[in-house]
């Protein structure tokens, strides 16, 4: 088994709950009605995701992303 990192992105709903998604992996999105339930979710569908691309012998994305905050004044 090999190891793989991502960075998450998880959004509060209005209505309750969280979006959970992998930006790296376009389309990699799910919810939970909690923030642990969004991150087990998050976890299952990265692996899902990882599973079908090797299934289908397509290249597995590294992570490719910077977080920085900034600050912007108007």
């Amino acid at each position: 088994m090999k190891e793989y990192n991502y960075i998450i992105i998880l959004e509060r709903e209005d209505d309750g709950g969280y979006h959970a998604f992998c930006p790296a992996l376009p389309g990699c999105h799910t919810q939970g009605d909690t923030f642990d339930e969004a991150m087990e979710n998050i976890k299952d569908a990265i692996k899902l995701y990882i599973e079908s691309l090797k299934a289908h012998h397509d290249p597995i994305p590294d992570e490719d992303i910077t977080i920085k905050p900034l600050r912007v004044v108007v």
